[in-house]
């Protein structure tokens, strides 16, 4: 079997979602990700994050840290900076996910680790970035998605704007981290040294804004939020209600447009001036739209799929729970089984990397500071008098 990440160590002071769904990838693929939390304040605050919490624990916090281990550590301690450097000596790679100001608060930079282990790789992922008028200021999803300006973009134009679903600035973000500390350890592999590497949530949300931000900056452009959840400017691709349900269609390429006349059973539109382009589907977009919602009422969502299926880019509009119970999904097992002391068989989704003939890791998410004994005993030969002094001090 392969662990593609075994031998790596990553130490990891994160809580919530962006930062712990980022190092949830290294674990899963076998990174031994040291979560560090503080027991004065109860450790990740996503332990208790309802629906479904119980003591110290959550369905929300175990979403995002199985396989990882839980060491508990004061880091405002003198004593607590000096188990960090013990740590930092023997580890890879450190990741925050704070506010921009608090990695160097905390000891966290390259610049103060260097001397203790010049090849680890710093990451830290924060709301708005290490530098700038705003980087001492906290920032959640919910947040950033207005302030990016998502929001603007998203949902229906005769409602309030809307945020997403998913906590995607989260999600991207702390998988674009992951991306810069595997990149940085392959700096390490080339050049012998470690380095910073600096992502926030706000760079991630506006770098995502992509060929809107292309055609905002170079042209009059206008964006705005769009009946259906349309696409800015290919048509048609969007949401048509069916007789029962709804369903997406994608008409991302001519021979697409040329598909759906055909399941529509209506050759009049592949031959009609007004709709034989990208260009001229655009300029009349309002007639074209206005006829096809009406064909799309006269059949089920079911009928609709099997008529376009293999010829039009399309799908149901499911729930969550249809979802995941989705033939495909499940022939791709992306539900995963594994055992909790307290929730017994969890059901999770699993991280969406697969490598073949990769280990399988099924360790439940930790109990604050479950592997703190074992990681300061293992990992960095203390002895039971510096442990028993450690505690003592509320250093662990």
């Amino acid at each position: 079997m392969i662990d593609l990440l075994g031998g790596v160590r990553v130490l990891a002071v994160s809580q919530f979602g962006a930062g712990p769904f980022g190092t949830l990838h290294l674990a899963d693929l076998g990174a031994d990700v040291i979560k560090i939390e503080n027991r004065a304040t109860g450790g990740d605050v996503a332990r208790t994050v309802p629906p479904y919490a119980i003591q110290g624990d959550s369905l929300y916090f175990q979403s995002f840290n199985r396989n990882k281990r839980s060491l508990t550590l004061d880091l405002k301690h003198p004593d607590g900076q000096r188990v960090l450097h013990d740590l930092v000596h023997v580890s890879d790679a450190v990741f925050s996910n704070l506010r921009g100001d608090q990695p160097k608060k905390l000891g966290l930079t390259y610049e103060q680790l260097q001397e203790i282990n010049p090849r680890v790789v710093c990451c830290s992922l924060t709301g708005f970035g290490l530098t700038g008028p705003l980087s001492g200021e906290p920032a959640y999803d919910y947040l950033l998605q207005a302030y990016a300006g998502w929001m603007s973009l998203t949902g229906d134009p005769s409602t309030p704007p809307a945020k997403s679903g998913l906590s995607l600035v989260d999600f991207s973000a702390g998988a674009v981290a992951m991306v810069g500390l595997l990149a940085g350890l392959l700096h390490v592999r080339r050049d012998g040294r470690g380095c910073d590497v600096d992502v926030s949530l706000l760079d991630t949300a506006i770098s995502m804004l992509n060929y809107v931000a292309i055609w905002t900056l170079n042209r009059d452009y206008r964006p705005q939020r769009l009946p259906d959840s349309a696409h800015p400017s290919l048509y048609p691709a969007q949401v048509f209600r069916t007789s029962d349900g709804y369903v997406v269609i994608c008409c991302f390429k001519e021979k697409f447009w040329r598909a759906l006349t055909v399941a529509l059973d209506a050759p009049e539109l592949a031959w009609d001036p007004r709709f034989a382009s990208f260009t001229t589907r655009y300029e009349h977009r309002d007639a074209l739209i206005a006829d096809l919602k009406q064909r799309f009422l006269a059949r089920t969502t079911a009928a609709w799929l099997k008529r376009l299926r293999g010829n039009v880019p399309c799908a149901p509009v499911n729930s969550v729970s249809e979802a995941l119970a989705d033939a495909q999904v499940l022939a791709r097992d992306m539900i995963m089984e594994l055992e909790h002391p307290e929730f017994g068989t969890l059901r999770e989704v699993r991280t969406a990397i697969k490598v073949g003939g990769a280990a399988n890791h099924r360790r439940p998410a930790p109990a604050l500071g479950a592997d703190t004994e074992a990681i300061l005993r293992e990992v960095l030969g203390y002895s039971d008098q510096e442990i028993s002094d450690l505690r003592q001090a509320g250093v662990v």
